[in-house]
């Protein structure tokens, strides 16, 4: 087996050129579709929308390629429904012969809010580079133009910032070629009977489609990368759907082809200019690509899939069981060492004693196929880690969960323990019963985590409430207009971003497409 070493920052970094060549032969070929504009749009600043802007619809006018645009007319283009790709138009003069080049400037934006807002205001600790604009200067008329970058929007803004005083410009032929690796054909509708969990399942479909590229991205307009924690949902999703398991695979092996000098797999990686693993490390989204390969697994039954990434998957067991304290629970500490939710106040250490014992659980799983030796270590482990959690972190007199040096009492610890199978049905059972009547003030904020509430419910037998939360949580985003799902979601503050600024959010998430595995799997 080859090896090298990748330098990334101070860190060091293990290629294992075999994974990373099997990755490269599974890269998938994408689809493209050329889509024309369906209307124009004007947007206008209405509080009672859920990003605070309201697009006004008009047909595409077939004057539009009439019409002359002069310095500083503009036109908001609408495609219908959410893109990804290639923009590009034709472009001429009207009136004398250009004497000057001509500058135009594309705004591209998955919202109308995106329309409305200016970008110059921006003021989010993300860089303003993720803001999608471009300038283009045409020194020569006419010009059939396309935009060298991807984009990924609904709704595209025109305007013509300079010509010269003796000619005007004329648009014509505004197309997207969107892509894709996602292969519709074989693609079954659900068709529910509820209208509303139909279109849910709909909007779900197209998040993960819009999602599927070269890898399964976190989302098309930002980051553009792979993402473990997010990988394992759209997995999930896709073995329901599109069913492209080679895709999964290729994720799998990217993430096992290049790990940190101990073995720990990245929390994502960069595709170009060579596959590169960032250096953010994080405790839950390691384990999870234990997870993601015994799904995977159950799927495809892929053995020598397995034969190879088993020594990656049980590394990162290792790792994490190192974290663990003699008294059985996982070591907290003040720096980002644990996702598990975009929430600045929730403490980590409960819900990461939950994700280890689910992944456990998951490399008992695996073991039972190809490492039968570790099962019963793992059974071991399982249970004392249980046992730990009911000691150490059950706070009976709150009947809640408790979480760090401050006895934090939050849902994604009661749901992440529900879903580690801490005590019998009926403990669990009772849990989430408290846990619905009585919240605590640390709750979810992104799909993400009401994914795993979702499942939390439906593993208590609670299907009907799960169905009921699904319309109520992804429903909201529908009835608000959204086209794929969001990033960030909080129905109290629906233009709520961790990072200062709803411009700078993802509109197209992969962590927010799962109602559509959830639908298909259990029926709801």
């Amino acid at each position: 087996m080859s090896q090298g070493i990748q330098k990334n920052s101070s860190l060091r970094f293990h290629r294992n050129s075999r994974f990373l060549s099997a990755a490269d032969g599974l890269l998938p070929a994408l689809q493209q579709t050329r889509l024309q504009p369906v209307g124009v749009v004007d947007v206008i600043a209405d509080t009672s929308e859920a990003l605070g802007w309201k697009a006004i619809k008009s047909p595409l006018p077939a004057s539009l390629i009439e019409r002359e645009l002069a310095p500083g007319d503009e036109v908001i283009i609408d495609f219908g429904t959410h893109c990804v790709g290639y923009f590009g138009l034709h472009c001429e003069s009207a009136g004398s012969p250009p004497d000057a080049p001509a500058h135009l400037q594309f705004i591209f934006g998955e919202t109308a809010a995106e329309m409305g807002v200016p970008f110059s205001e921006y003021s989010g600790w993300l860089s303003s580079s993720w803001l999608q604009q471009a300038d283009i200067y045409l020194d020569v008329l006419p010009e059939q133009v396309r935009l060298p970058r991807r984009y990924c929007c609904r709704y595209v803004k025109i305007k013509v910032i300079s010509t010269s005083a003796k000619f005007n410009l004329k648009l014509s032929d505004i197309h997207l070629n969107t892509l894709t690796s996602a292969d519709s054909t074989s693609l079954a509708r659900l068709h529910h009977p509820d209208a509303l969990l139909d279109q849910i399942d709909q909007v779900s479909v197209l998040t993960l489609r819009n999602c599927m590229q070269e890898v399964f991205e976190d989302g098309p307009k930002r980051d553009r990368r792979l993402w473990l924690g997010d990988l394992r949902l759209q997995a999930l999703v896709n073995y329901q759907t599109f069913e492209q398991n080679d895709l999964v695979k290729r994720c799998l092996y990217l993430f096992a082809g290049v790990t940190r000098e101990d073995g720990m797999v990245s929390s994502n990686l960069f595709m170009k200019p060579d596959v590169i693993a960032d250096d953010t490390f994080l405790f839950d989204y390691a384990l999870f690509f234990v997870a993601t390969l015994a799904d995977y697994i159950a799927a495809t039954n892929d053995q020598q899939t397995l034969e190879d990434l088993w020594p990656t998957a049980w590394r990162q067991v290792e790792l994490a069981l190192g974290r663990v304290s003699e008294k059985g629970i996982v070591q907290d500490s003040d720096d980002w060492w644990a996702f598990i939710d975009w929430h600045e106040s929730l403490n980590k250490q409960a819900p990461a004693q939950g994700v280890l014992i689910y992944c456990l659980m998951k490399a008992r799983e695996l073991a039972r196929k190809i490492d039968g030796e570790n099962v019963t270590l793992l059974t071991a482990k399982i249970d004392e880690l249980k046992n730990a959690a009911m000691e150490q972190l059950w706070d009976e007199n709150k009947g809640f969960f408790v979480s760090g040096a401050a006895q934090q009492t939050s849902c994604a610890s009661q749901i992440w323990l529900v879903l580690a199978e801490i005590g019998d049905n009926d403990f669990r059972s009772q849990l989430i019963s408290r846990l619905l009547a009585n919240p605590p003030e640390i709750g979810m904020n992104t799909p993400y985590m009401m994914h795993h509430f979702i499942d939390a419910l439906i593993s208590v037998g609670e299907t009907r409430r799960a169905t009921l939360e699904i319309k109520k949580y992804w429903g909201g985003m529908v009835q608000a207009g959204a086209d794929t799902f969001w990033e960030l979601y909080d129905p109290k503050r629906p233009d709520f971003s961790p990072y200062g600024s709803k411009l700078i959010n993802s509109y197209c998430h992969a962590w927010s497409c799962t109602p559509a595995y959830f639908l298909r799997k259990y029926g709801l």
